[in-house]
């Protein structure tokens, strides 16, 4: 994968009063991924090449990209294994950063991808939704909601595209890390929502499960991990650019608290009265998010979820897609392997 630089002090600049007054003022910024003008200009150097769906052929993938809804230009990479003996499992994935940055064309999200299709032998339909602030929440999981409808249409059609006659539609996942990840599993609650009729209206698309990796979440009461592992260099996200994101991401006046960013916020819905899917978390032992994470992941199985997860030693935050170590290179190949046992129950 390709290695992408970032420093883990990333944090918001410090801007004072008389800082924001001209229009072309910076009132947040995260050090080389996003700079929000007062005029609501938004810049996001390229700090991640973008990259054609062409792959290698020795990695035996098939990669196109398919427009999902031209008034909004959503759309999808899809990912197909060369080689297929009967229907695949179908992992619809959103991918991370933080809501602000990121695209299912960045390098590194392509090489995973591409990767995971061949060795977890499914597809994989990568969404590209709306990013903040531009479109801030609720548009990533409306964008989510969307793609799910498109693929119940791709799926009726009697022709079927080159990729939908070797899906098995009975057999989705919806997947994704870090806002990804958030992503998906406010989609999934969302279509567990109404007694299952938002499930029902999906028909012949079957969800299976939740695979969540590193899910951003947050909250107003910092965890040990947050506090401590600020300055992790094998994490990616620091607790700045976090608070950045997520002030970028939500609804005016929202604050950390929020259902969308703290899942067990008192004014979240309570777990127990939730249709949810069953989840596979996996977890950065060297991550800010991990307290957090586990947190999550406790209050699933004593709401009666089913829920397991996977601590990865001695990585950070985006592991997967972020670094070339040789360690990093271990845990996504662990990281890949406890997916594919996942999708094949």
């Amino acid at each position: 994968m390709a290695a992408i630089s970032l420093d883990p002090s990333l944090s918001l600049k410090h801007i004072g009063k008389d800082d924001t007054q001209h229009p072309r003022a910076v009132i947040e910024e995260i050090e080389g991924l996003i700079r929000v003008y007062k005029d609501g200009d938004v810049e996001r150097p390229q700090i991640v090449p973008f990259v054609t769906s062409a792959l290698s052929l020795e990695l035996g993938v098939t990669s196109k990209d398919v427009v999902i809804d031209k008034f909004t230009n959503i759309w999808a990479r899809f990912y197909v294994p060369n080689v297929c003996h009967g229907k695949l499992p179908l992992l619809v994935y959103f991918h991370g950063g933080g809501f602000c940055v990121g695209s299912a064309a960045w390098s590194c999200y392509h090489e995973f991808l591409a990767r995971l299709s061949a060795k977890a032998n499914c597809l994989i339909m990568s969404v590209n939704y709306r990013l903040a602030p531009e479109n801030p929440l609720p548009a990533a999981y409306e964008d989510g909601l969307r793609a799910l409808v498109w693929l119940k249409q791709q799926a009726l059609r009697g022709d079927g595209e080159w990729w939908s006659r070797l899906s098995d539609f009975s057999k989705i996942f919806l997947a994704g890390d870090s806002a990804g990840a958030n992503i998906a599993h406010n989609v999934a609650t969302r279509v567990g929502s109404n007694h299952g009729i938002e499930a029902m209206a999906l028909k012949p698309l079957s969800l299976k499960g939740n695979i969540l990796i590193q899910p951003f979440f947050g909250g107003e009461v910092r965890t040990h991990s947050e506090n401590y592992m600020v300055q992790s260099p094998r994490s990616a996200l620091s607790l700045a650019a976090s608070d950045t994101y997520w002030r970028l991401a939500l609804p005016a006046g929202a604050n950390r608290d929020h259902s969308w960013c703290n899942p067990l916020s008192k004014e979240s819905s309570k777990l127990e009265d939730m249709r949810l899917l069953p989840a596979l978390v996996c977890i950065s032992e060297m991550d800010i998010l991990k307290d957090r994470n586990l947190e999550f992941c406790t209050a699933l199985n004593r709401a009666g979820k089913r829920v397991e997860y996977v601590m990865y030693k001695g990585v950070g935050h985006s592991f997967q897609v972020l670094s070339t170590t040789q360690l990093s290179q271990t845990r996504t190949l662990e990281m890949v392997a406890h997916i594919k046992a996942f999708i094949s129950r």
